[in-house]
């Protein structure tokens, strides 16, 4: 197997992953995930997108727009009513930084959450860490010393 392939790269990464969120209202009608500059691989994982409790019975339209999106414009992702469906739980909408979510329409509040995914790389994080570790086993030899 060489030692370029996918599945040989896939296992040189290691995931790393952080709550995010972010809420859309009539004064915040879109939020911005821009991509780090750190040469890392990154994915925003949405998971939930739920009304507010002081949110009105009215549409509210959320779209998104991406790097692994099509075309220029936002696709709508969810349609929510409070009477009717509060929140839905999504599985498996992985988008790509920079990523623009929009509140088309309705005057919110609409909680948006999920996990921001950093792919780092496992070879230099494994070293990192043997270095942290030695560190520390110096320093016990040193507490030790008359």
């Amino acid at each position: 197997m060489s030692s370029s392939s996918p599945f040989s790269q896939l296992l040189s990464k290691r995931p790393v992953a952080a709550l995010w969120g972010c809420q859309l209202d009539l004064g915040t009608r879109s939020c911005l995930v821009k991509e780090d500059d750190d040469f890392l691989e990154h994915l925003i994982l949405l998971k939930t997108v739920c009304l507010g409790a002081e949110a009105q019975d009215e549409l509210h339209v959320v779209a998104v727009n991406s790097k692994n999106t099509c075309g220029d414009k936002p696709v709508p992702i969810a349609a929510l009513r409070a009477a009717v469906l509060p929140m839905i739980s999504l599985k498996g909408l992985e988008l790509v930084p920079p990523v623009t979510f929009v509140l088309q329409c309705g005057a919110g509040p609409v909680y948006l959450s999920g996990q921001h995914i950093t792919l780092e790389d496992y070879a230099k994080s494994k070293a990192h860490e043997e270095e942290l570790s030695d560190a520390d086993v110096s320093d016990e030899d040193n507490d030790g010393a008359p």
